[in-house]
């Protein structure tokens, strides 16, 4: 038996993963938003500060990164998309957040990127097939003591230093995980 409510969530679902699809975009990871209980449980465990920059790859609607200047005193953040709409959907929130000015949203493929060398935060929602993608390029390039945090998903055979189980505001959980760059 399918709710109102369960319905409604499918017909946005399908709609969401549709629209990058018709415009020729072929994503690897659908965009599904981290609820905001999640994105601050996910910047305390890396203990975002004052100094610290971070990066969002796969940031959708740029909330990850704007809550981590806004709330978290994060020096500046960069999201990255590869969907144009969530790039400019987050410019769009950064502007009504009033933190334009210190973070930049860019369309790319995270998959293609060479460093985050200068990120000492990373963030990612994405899937454990790309987080293992990225795996080598995160341990290669960023500075030792950079913070990695994932949604739900771990990162390969690298074993998290912490992980914490929140409960979801559906009928699944969400789970933190976090690591230090060695």
């Amino acid at each position: 038996m399918t709710t109102k409510t369960g319905s409604a969530f499918t017909a946005i679902l399908a709609i969401v993963v549709a629209a990058p699809a018709q415009r020729g975009l072929k994503l690897d990871v659908p965009y599904v938003p981290t609820p905001q209980p999640v994105v601050e449980a996910m910047l305390k465990m890396a203990e975002v500060k004052a100094g610290d920059v971070v990066y969002d790859l796969g940031c959708g609607d740029g909330r990850i990164v704007i809550t981590a200047v806004k709330q978290f005193g994060a020096k500046r953040g960069l999201g990255l998309d590869l969907d144009p709409d969530r790039v400019a959907q987050s410019q769009e929130n950064a502007k009504k957040a009033g933190v334009a000015d210190k973070v930049e949203f860019k369309q790319g493929d995270v998959l293609k990127l060479d460093s985050v060398a200068d990120a000492t935060v990373v963030a990612i929602y994405l899937s454990p097939n790309v987080n293992r993608q990225l795996e080598p390029m995160l341990r290669k390039t960023l500075k030792s003591g950079s913070r990695v945090v994932s949604h739900d998903f771990k990162i390969g055979d690298w074993p998290p230093e912490k992980t914490e189980r929140m409960k979801g505001t559906r009928k699944d959980d969400h789970v933190v995980y976090m690591w230090t760059v060695k």
